[in-house]
């Protein structure tokens, strides 16, 4: 019994070592082991070896005090009782490590899965993270492509406003410099209307003081 609790002691020992210490693919193994023994039939063999164990500690426990208790009535104790407290203590020491090294191993292997589930939706986090930024990154350079396209045919149209304007106040100098040139002739015209009425008046005096003096010519004649 002590040789086989010794040998378990051990295992576990070991399956804890491997579990807090990562070497090579033995963790992994470890995990997938403990991962088959925690399904189907497993973990009912698992509670009742733990329970028988707990069972036999218990009584190892009950042993001892019982020859404690006739120690302390008899005044001292026989050899054989001293193996058998021995015997008992050891056993009872073995089953104790062995259930708290069961427990911190089935801890162990609980917050490890936990431990991986976090790691790989921190990866897939990350693969999220790092494709929102790819897409941020490529929609501000796709705004940065269509600003500097924008303000292409912003200038474009400027330039364009810049040569029509240019071209505009060209004709307006043009219609200006004929308007000018019209009024200036308009000018002239008018001043030569003038002159021409001016004549006009002074002939048509000239044509009645001629028809004036033709009929005094005339009764005189």
């Amino acid at each position: 019994m002590i040789q086989l609790l010794f040998l378990v002691l051990l295992g576990e020992a070991a399956v804890a070592l491997l579990l807090m210490i990562k070497v090579g693919p033995l963790r992994k193994l470890s995990m997938n082991a403990l991962d088959q023994l925690k399904t189907g039939k497993g973990p009912a063999m698992v509670k009742t070896l733990a329970c028988t164990l707990s069972v036999i500690m218990l009584s190892s426990i009950t042993s001892i005090l019982k020859i404690q208790n006739r120690a302390t009535k008899i005044g001292t104790i026989t050899p054989m009782d001293q193996i058998l407290l021995k015997t008992h203590l050891l056993e009872a020491s073995l089953m104790g490590f062995t259930l708290f090294l069961a427990l911190t191993i089935d801890r162990l292997h609980h917050h490890l899965r936990k431990l991986g589930g976090l790691r790989a939706n921190l990866d897939s986090f990350k693969k999220q993270a790092r494709s929102f930024q790819e897409e941020y990154t490529r929609l501000k350079e796709q705004k940065v492509d269509k600003s500097s396209e924008e303000v292409k045919l912003l200038k474009d149209e400027i330039s364009e406003l810049r040569q029509k304007m240019q071209k505009l106040a060209l004709e307006l100098e043009l219609k200006e410099k004929e308007v000018h040139d019209a009024e200036a002739t308009a000018k002239a015209l008018q001043k030569q209307a003038e002159d021409l009425l001016l004549e006009y008046d002074r002939l048509l005096e000239d044509n009645q003081r001629l028809q004036t003096q033709l009929v005094a010519y005339d009764q005189m004649f």
